[in-house]
């Protein structure tokens, strides 16, 4: 059988239920037994400081019904923790809470291949997309001079190119060569492949491995390092291990931050 308890205090007598206010910085308040007025300075797990204002302090705790609000009882809470918005993009940049994304230019930025692709939307995607620039992958540069040509780059519509390996006497430093419109802005990076660019240490490795001329690049390194032979699921779990600029190397970077700013130029 239920027990059944009701209360038989008298309604006169029964206190009448007060708000509840969080103590938030500045919020000035009254405390009820001494009288001390004062802004919030701070507010811990049970306790709060109170300024008033002469400087002195007071500490307090935050008992229910223990202070006057423009002369009306509350019971002070702990304000809850709002989630802290980052101040900087994954490039460094400062960040633009509610920025919305640009319409995107005439101008674009091709890189190499799809993990190229994937690892600058990774570290630059916020930044892109404020300044409205595409990116764009070729599967390779063997053609890229008549690539160049179809794009067809102008003043108003400029064309950066990212290319891996781009070093002295290369082949891609070759093609590069070709590529002579002044609104066309070629630079690379020393790595034979992209995954290079990722900081050994960010991965978990001591460093990338040697692989033999002539053998596949990417399917070496995973025989080298142990991974299943599937570069593409290898490939994903080294952007996952990429979160911000910290985790490339200065040779990329330099490079990708001087191709946004040649297609965003004036």
């Amino acid at each position: 059988m239920r027990s059944y308890n009701p209360d038989l205090t008298p309604p006169w007598k029964r206190s009448a239920p007060v708000p509840e206010v969080p103590a938030d910085r500045d919020l000035v308040v009254e405390e009820v037994t001494t009288g001390f007025c004062g802004a919030v300075i701070r507010c811990e797990a049970g306790t709060v400081t109170l300024e008033d204002r002469f400087g002195k302090h007071r500490v307090f705790p935050l008992d229910p019904r223990g202070f006057l609000l423009e002369g009306r009882v509350v019971t002070l809470v702990r304000p809850s923790a709002a989630p802290a918005r980052p101040t900087r993009t994954a490039s460094g940049s400062v960040a633009v809470p509610g920025a919305r994304a640009r319409v995107a230019r005439a101008g674009r930025i091709y890189v190499e291949g799809r993990h190229d692709a994937e690892l600058v939307e990774r570290v630059w995607g916020d930044d892109l997309r404020i300044e409205g620039v595409v990116v764009e992958y070729l599967e390779g540069v063997d053609d890229l001079p008549s690539i160049v040509a179809e794009f067809a780059p102008a003043p108003d519509a400029r064309l950066g190119v990212l290319v891996d390996h781009l070093v002295p006497g290369s082949k891609e430093s070759r093609i590069a060569a070709q590529v002579t419109s002044p609104d066309v802005l070629v630079v690379g990076h020393p790595y034979i492949d992209i995954w290079e660019a990722v900081k050994p240490a960010s991965v978990g490795i001591r460093a990338w491995p040697r692989v033999p001329r002539g053998q596949d690049w990417k399917t070496g390194v995973c025989e080298a390092l142990g991974w299943p032979a599937n570069t593409g699921a290898a490939w994903q779990h080294i952007l996952s291990k990429v979160t911000t600029y910290k985790d490339l190397e200065p040779e990329l970077l330099g490079r990708v931050e001087e191709l946004i700013d040649f297609v965003t130029a004036p």
